[in-house]
């Protein structure tokens, strides 16, 4: 892939006239879509391993592997958690769910066994701690899963209603459900393609912070307009935006959170 095609796909613009590197790892990040349309058939227990594996292989602070992923094929199963996460039906359709959770349960544990408290679960850090950790496992496990040729999407309505879920999947207290991705094999008649993102000089800030000029935002705005109406919908970026930051009705009950955290033992003070 060109430099030139992979920019036009991923920004909506023309390619900067400097020659950008080029490997087959990078085209593979640049051609990451969400899949949500799924053909019938399984994936095979070899290779969740080995995208397990690569999640595992992601950094992680000091090494505390502060996160956990719950694999779910069972259809039972799948459509409960459907039904909970907002009751999407791709979830239903995909060969497999990984739930990544943010996990201090195990170390709590094993401090107990050794008699020793785990009083710094309790803080707010230990909390965006696990949280990052099970996104930079899952990111890892997303990209290893594209390269096998299947499909991912991340499921963030896992939080619409994290304590029911933690209850179906058995979660231990200090135990959280972060979000989940749905594995399947990609629909080939699935027209959905590459969505373009903002523009670098809106994300990319040289020495210092800088917020971004109308101008940009509008020529995003334009780009993703573009885009949605080669799916055949009308809807931009600003405006989605706008509403999400609007009020708490826009969090689809994840206002409770905090509540939520404490209940399932992240007091996160």
């Amino acid at each position: 892939m060109t430099h030139e095609s992979w920019w036009t796909r991923r920004y909506g613009t023309a390619a900067p006239e400097i020659e950008l590197p080029t490997n087959d790892v990078l085209d593979l990040l640049y051609r990451h879509r969400s899949v949500r349309a799924f053909m019938s058939g399984e994936v095979s227990d070899a290779a969740v391993t080995a995208i397990v594996g690569a999640a595992q292989s992601a950094s992680t602070s000091s090494n505390l592997q502060a996160w956990s992923v719950i694999e779910v094929r069972d259809a039972d199963r799948l459509a409960e958690l459907a039904r909970l996460a907002g009751d999407q039906e791709f979830i239903r359709r995909g060969a497999v769910f990984l739930v990544f959770v943010a996990d201090w349960a195990r170390a709590s544990e094993l401090a107990r066994r050794q008699g020793e408290p785990a009083e710094a679960v309790d803080y707010i850090e230990s909390t965006i701690v696990a949280f990052v950790d099970a996104a930079l496992a899952a990111q890892n496990a997303v990209v290893a899963a594209e390269s096998l040729g299947l499909g991912a999407v991340y499921v963030g309505a896992v939080r619409n209603h994290p304590e029911e879920i933690a209850e179906l999947l058995e979660l231990p207290p200090g135990a959280f459900p972060a979000f989940g991705v749905v594995l399947g094999h990609p629909d080939p008649a699935d027209r959905a393609g590459v969505k373009p993102r903002l523009p670098q000089a809106v994300v990319r800030h040289r020495e210092r912070y800088r917020l971004p000029d109308d101008s940009e935002i509008a020529d995003y705005d334009e780009a993703v307009k573009r885009y949605y109406r080669s799916q055949g919908a009308e809807r931009g970026w600003l405006r989605a935006a706008i509403a999400r930051v609007r009020d708490a009705a826009s969090l689809h009950g994840r206002h409770t959170m905090r509540s939520s955290l404490e209940r399932r033992g992240l007091s996160s003070r």
